[in-house]
């Protein structure tokens, strides 16, 4: 009797033990969730999470995106507090230096700095550095060296698309001459009011004085009044301060709104032909528009000024760094580097990609795979200067330094103000 008993109850340990073990691995199998926290939202969060689905049936983990409007205040809150995410989507390369400079991220393994090497240019990898060390992975990354213009008007005007300035100044006077004004322009942003000419200004200090200069702007190696980036902003005013180069003059350019900007090109009969913005501006074209624009929309990259520096890409985009370590979390971004993780979302629209190995029929236009070729084939990428300079200068005296020069206040003046700003 006491032998059955024993027996029983050894087979209730074993069942028991089979049970608690059975658990131990469901739970250590739900447990493969890589946690992603980002500032794109809607639309494009959801774009993402498709585009990590081959990624979760491939290997069983499960990538948890959460967004935020917030994003930039949350994060710093949640690094504070000992919990931040595994993965964090940084929009700006200042933020993961700040983190890396803490102590708090993890170097990218040796194979997923492998993989950069192999399907990035050097330029994205060196904005994901610091002190030697790789942190970060470029995904999804936007351009803003674009200029847009009417394609109908332009074919049946006879209008040839220019690669340098001075062939650019050529068509301007030929659209003055046929009763077109150039260029349609807006600053107006709320309180970010003056950021699309921080651009203008970006993308002409990289083509009149070069990539090593711009780096020393960004840096402050060079005063805000320095001679370059006085010549920057001469050769946009050029443009920018003549009524007869922007629809409405100046006094027009100070208050349309930056996403207003770009509809006249596109009215019945549009009498401005070119706007220069980044690759999202299509969201801000008319439904009609948005609805054709294989037919309707043109696009060439902003020309190059001094041969010598070609025709760089002025942009931005979100690098995915790791505030956790493990296995999951390195396959994860290693996915990122490959085509793979980046083609539905091409495909869907709205977004261009870094990598070298990309197929340009992915996307779901030609216009937009035309921005990925301009992109990729860039020789020289450079990020955002206002998006790396400390706040108080590029959310702040930038911005509404570019707003008085539009407004008539002279650039020495301009230029002296924001470099008395800087901190």
């Amino acid at each position: 009797m006491k032998k059955r008993v024993f027996v029983m109850i050894l087979m209730l340990a074993i069942a028991s033990g089979l049970v608690f073990a059975g658990a131990a691995q469901e739970a250590e199998e739900a447990e493969r969730v890589v946690n992603v926290f980002g500032a794109f939202r809607d639309a494009e969060a959801l774009r993402f999470e498709e585009a990590m689905i081959p990624f979760e049936e491939r290997t069983g983990v499960d990538v948890v995106y959460e967004p935020s409007s917030e994003f930039e205040t949350q994060i710093f809150i949640q690094v504070e507090a000992g919990n931040p995410p595994d993965v964090a989507a940084l929009p700006q390369p200042g933020l993961m230096k700040n983190f890396a400079e803490r102590g708090v991220l993890f170097p990218l393994s040796s194979e997923v700095v492998s993989r950069i090497d192999a399907n990035y240019t050097p330029a994205w990898k060196d904005l994901g550095s610091y002190e030697g060390d790789v942190y970060g992975v470029f995904h999804r990354v936007n351009a803003k060296s674009f200029v847009w213009y009417p394609k109908e008007v332009f074919e049946a005007e006879g209008y040839k698309t220019p690669g340098t300035w001075d062939e650019m100044l050529a068509l301007m006077e030929e659209m003055k001459a046929d009763g077109y004004t150039p260029w349609s322009v807006g600053i107006e942003s709320g309180a970010a009011t003056g950021w699309p000419a921080t651009d203008w200004m970006e993308d002409i200090m990289l083509r009149t004085a070069g990539p090593e200069m711009y780096d020393k702007w960004v840096n402050h190696e060079i005063p805000f009044n320095d001679p370059a980036v006085k010549k920057a902003a001469e050769y946009m005013m050029s443009i920018w301060g003549s009524n007869e180069n922007t629809l409405g003059g100046p006094s027009s350019v100070a208050t349309t709104n930056f996403g207003d900007a770009v509809k006249p090109l596109f009215e019945a009969n549009p009498q401005a032909l070119l706007h220069r913005q980044g690759n999202f501006i299509t969201g801000f074209m008319q439904d009609n528009v948005q609805a054709n624009l294989e037919e309707k929309v043109g696009v060439f990259a902003f020309p190059s000024i001094d041969p010598k520096w070609g025709t760089p890409v002025l942009g931005g985009g979100d690098q995915f760094v790791m505030f956790s370590e493990s296995d999951d979390i390195n396959d994860f971004l290693a996915y990122l580097t490959t085509w793979e993780s980046a083609k539905s979302w091409a495909k869907a629209g709205g977004a261009l990609f870094p990598h070298q190995d990309q197929d340009f029929s992915d996307y779901g236009s030609k216009l937009e795979a035309d921005l990925a070729k301009i992109l990729v084939n860039a020789e020289v990428f450079r990020f955002d200067a206002s998006d790396l300079m400390p706040a108080e200068v590029g959310a702040g005296s930038f911005w509404t330094g570019m707003a008085d020069m539009v407004t008539g206040v002279s650039i020495d003046r301009v230029l002296d103000q924001i470099e008395k700003s800087w901190p």
